[in-house]
């Protein structure tokens, strides 16, 4: 992780030097333990010695910085007049996920993708801050990664436990696919992580339960949500400039955390997901109550791949299934909607 971050420091301070970004999303140290933050220089900043040294890599770098990004190249307010800004120059560190991501940006015209400059990071995987609390149950002061590929953790009671990193990872890292960016500007010197097998085991297992189980869990799942909307704040594609659910005429729900609201608020926010999640886990990582809707936005993307043949990938050239139509488009969840079309 050292030298992943040796080579982060080093590139951001090129571009800076060579004049060609503005601005680099990164990560630095965070205020509480087993957490790396975003971090953004620019610059101004950078002109001064050594704040490229605030950036950090390690197994707590876990946010997809892509969402950060498209706010970046927001059209002027009057979008009929022509810019009279340049675009920002941005360079962003992008593990496979945050890639996957901006690839999606640039092609719902989110994201201008010549003034991007992708550092991209091999992935070895990010650490699941739920799963380390929940084994040692109690409040983490401290933590330590070893170089023999352990997590060593000191709790606020004074004892110390080290895991193996690959036994408390985060699901989306172990099932991810593509660990590894394709496209970047810059390809750092590393080893990602073997690819996962993308979960769908999971959903099957979910599918072979009887609707009445499936729907218990999901209002089990969803009587924990509070609508702080921290999941499509987290999302790097929930870029809406109006939320649905912030309408104040014509609305679609209640603006409380009444139950049926934010079971409607899920399921509209799981569906605009259709074509676009990559399966990053931040709405995940970033509830507060730990709701966890992976279940439905891993299915999207299943059900997506299988009718549809397209996944979120890093090929800039392939189009969006909800971008095009095709007479050959299945229609039986129309016609038959009790229709398998797995298996």
């Amino acid at each position: 992780m050292e030298a992943v971050q040796r080579q982060i420091r080093s590139k951001a301070a090129a571009l800076f030097d060579e004049g060609t970004i503005d601005l680099f999303i990164g990560f630095e140290s965070g205020t509480i333990p087993l957490r790396s933050r975003p971090c953004f220089i620019d610059a101004a900043e950078a002109s001064n010695a050594g704040p490229v040294d605030r950036l950090v890599w390690n197994s707590f770098c876990s946010n997809n910085l892509a969402a950060y990004l498209q706010r970046y190249y927001e059209n002027e307010p009057n979008r009929r007049k022509k810019r009279e800004t340049p675009y920002k120059r941005v360079g962003i560190a992008v593990k496979g996920c945050d890639c996957r991501s901006v690839v999606a940006l640039v092609k719902e015209r989110q994201v201008v993708r010549d003034s991007v400059v992708l550092v991209g990071v091999p992935c070895a995987g990010m650490i699941d801050r739920r799963r380390v609390i929940g084994l040692v149950d109690d409040e983490v002061s401290g933590s330590t990664e070893k170089p023999d590929g352990t997590l060593e953790v000191v709790t606020a009671g004074g004892r110390t436990h080290t895991f193996d990193r690959e036994e408390v990872l985060q699901q989306a890292c172990i099932e991810c696919r593509y660990p590894a960016p394709e496209g970047v500007d810059i390809l750092l010197d590393a080893e990602a992580r073997r690819p996962g097998d993308g979960g769908y085991a999971r959903i099957e297992a979910f599918e072979a339960k009887s609707s009445a189980e499936r729907w218990e869990y999901f209002q089990t799942e969803l009587s924990k949500c509070i609508r702080c909307n921290a999941c499509r704040q987290a999302c790097p594609t929930c870029w809406c400039k109006e939320c649905f659910a912030d309408h104040t005429d014509l609305k679609w729900i209640g603006m409380g955390n009444e139950q049926t609201d934010a079971m409607i608020f899920q399921i509209i926010r799981i569906y605009h997901q259709a074509g676009r999640c990559v399966e990053c886990d931040a709405c995940y990582n970033a509830c507060p109550m730990g709701v966890d809707l992976r279940t439905y936005t891993k299915k999207i993307v299943r059900d997506v791949e299988d009718l549809f043949g397209y996944l979120p990938d890093f090929d800039a050239d392939s189009v969006p299934p909800l971008s095009t139509f095709s007479e050959q488009d299945s229609d039986s969840f129309i016609t038959d909607p009790e229709h398998k079309t797995h298996g």
